[in-house]
């Protein structure tokens, strides 16, 4: 399975020459540049000398609110809270929750993309895996034991 590039494995300028290259041990081409006033660690590239952090290609990039408060966001959203109520509750805007969906599903259709590449399935296997996991979810109701009315006389 291929593995995922790490910040400051490469660097992330598309006019760079190295861009997208993975740096091995003996050259190292992105290095540690500083930190961010919100304290996030920065990277500068030796050959184009563009300057990055290490949130840059997450949801998290140049946002103003905490990570684990959209994390939690986006955590009621999952467990089926309304962005109405958590607009309400949370104080941030409705398009601001709304933004932060959007990129989590961005994010979510490449991983998924690359964590399937390497396999190949066919119409029919996604229905039959979906027919299965989909099943999983739901109760099965056990019939309780019926109990004959008496009539008073017991043996």
């Amino acid at each position: 399975m291929s593995e995922f590039g790490q910040v400051g494995d490469f660097c992330s300028n598309e006019a760079c020459p190295d861009y997208g290259k993975p740096q091995g041990d003996h050259q190292r081409n992105i290095i540690k540049f500083g930190k961010t006033s919100a304290g996030h660690q920065r990277f500068r590239c030796k050959t184009c000398g563009a300057t990055f952090t290490e949130t840059k290609g997450t949801i998290f990039y140049r946002r103003r609110t905490p990570e684990d408060k959209i994390i939690e966001t986006l955590a009621l959203i999952a467990e089926g809270s309304r962005i109405s109520s958590l607009s309400r509750v949370k104080g941030y805007k409705e398009d601001t929750i709304s933004s932060w969906i959007r990129d989590a599903a961005d994010h979510a259709e490449a991983v998924e993309d690359v964590l399937l590449a390497e396999y190949h399935l066919e119409r029919g296997q996604l229905d039959g895996l979906w027919s299965y996991a989909g099943n999983k979810g739901e109760k099965k109701a056990t019939p309780r034991p019926r109990r004959l009315a008496s009539s008073g006389n017991r043996p």
